[in-house]
């Protein structure tokens, strides 16, 4: 069985959250999602959605054979504990690959790191950019 993890924030669900989830599922057989926790988002503005309702949502998609928050002080933690064969990270993730692989394998994580392209298929495929748009419109 050659197990996928993918991992984001998902805040306010769009086309390319499930496109990256999509084809984070194709290259394996089990898709394991890991939701990050609210007070580990530090990298961007803090999730509109609670980590509770994100993780209900991941889990709900037909793609994700399972999802589980992450952990609130070793990110690595979840990542052991699954044993994944490959990592996805998003085209927009700040990871750089040849970084996170070396943290890997200096906790002895040897799955392979593979950045997931942009998908760009529908208008709305950020959550800033839906948040923006949202003002705009309310404030006409």
């Amino acid at each position: 069985m050659k197990r996928v993890v993918a991992t984001g924030t998902f805040d306010i669900l769009h086309p390319g959250h499930i496109y990256y989830l999509e084809e984070s599922k194709k290259l394996g057989d089990e898709l394991w999602v890991i939701v990050a926790r609210e007070k580990n988002v530090v990298h961007k503005p803090r999730p509109i959605v609670s980590e509770e309702q994100r993780l209900k949502m991941i889990r709900s998609l037909r793609c994700v054979d399972h999802a589980v928050l992450g952990d609130q002080t070793d990110m690595y933690k979840p990542i052991r504990e699954i044993d994944p064969a490959v990592i996805t990270i998003g085209f927009n993730q700040k990871w750089s690959e040849e970084k996170l692989t070396r943290e890997m394998r200096e906790r002895g994580i040897s799955a392979e790191v593979v950045r997931i392209a942009e998908y760009s298929g529908m208008p709305f495929t950020s959550s800033t950019k839906i948040i923006e748009e949202a003002v705009r419109r309310r404030s006409q």
